[in-house]
């Protein structure tokens, strides 16, 4: 399955001269935060394809005004034609402003998540906006990444990690990464398109809540 996954800085390519060749084949769109609703809404209008979104530390906007026609998979577990896909937005808590966490709250929100995925089926893919820490991140504050992602993705083993929050123009930033128990962490910065393994996409127990359309 072909995906696509933004976060962070608009691409003139997904909006005023989009590429019909680009997003062929493209069945789903990730966006990991910090994205104005209107770009999204303008995305998922042109590509015609479910877009589900969590939330960037700036991104507080979507309290007044949520994309419209796409899927918040904020503190979610939510399916898409077999593919599980868990949704934990933000960034570390730098001040009263932001969509911002401590890592205590980080951890209880992700272990609510991972509780659930263990009891039906387990996840595969796990879209964030704040990188993991040591993987990606930064050593100022704001740009840290979360313990708790660290010690949940060796426990889950998801396919893929997506993130955004580390601007590629802040230095030698990594487009992918390999967490040692086998999970690629993606940093989905502008846009990154890849494909999840067909032989990988499974049934599970279905969830109480609605899938992805």
């Amino acid at each position: 399955m072909k995906i696509l996954a933004i976060a962070d800085v608009e691409e003139a390519w997904l909006t005023d001269y989009y590429d019909r060749e680009r997003m062929e084949g493209v069945e789903l769109i990730i966006s990991c935060g910090d994205l104005p609703a209107s770009y999204l809404e303008h995305i998922e209008t042109l590509a015609n394809v479910p877009l589900v979104y969590v939330w960037g530390n700036h991104d507080m906007a979507y309290m007044e005004h949520p994309p419209q026609g796409c899927y918040s998979i904020e503190g979610q577990l939510r399916d898409f034609r077999g593919i599980r896909i868990m949704g934990v937005g933000g960034s570390v808590k730098y001040n009263d402003h932001v969509f911002g966490f401590t890592e205590k709250q980080m951890r209880s929100r992700v272990g609510r998540l991972a509780l659930l995925a263990r009891a039906t089926g387990g996840v595969d893919i796990v879209v964030a906006h704040a990188p993991i820490r040591g993987y990606g991140d930064m050593e100022d504050l704001p740009h840290q990444g979360f313990e708790a992602f660290d010690y949940y993705v060796d426990k889950l083993k998801p396919t893929f990690f997506l993130h955004g929050h580390i601007h590629r123009e802040y230095g030698r930033v990594a487009r992918t990464l390999e967490h040692p128990c086998g999970t690629t962490i993606v940093n989905a910065c502008g846009a990154y398109m890849f494909d999840y393994p067909d032989e990988l996409i499974r049934e599970r127990e279905p969830l109480l809540i609605p899938s992805v359309a």
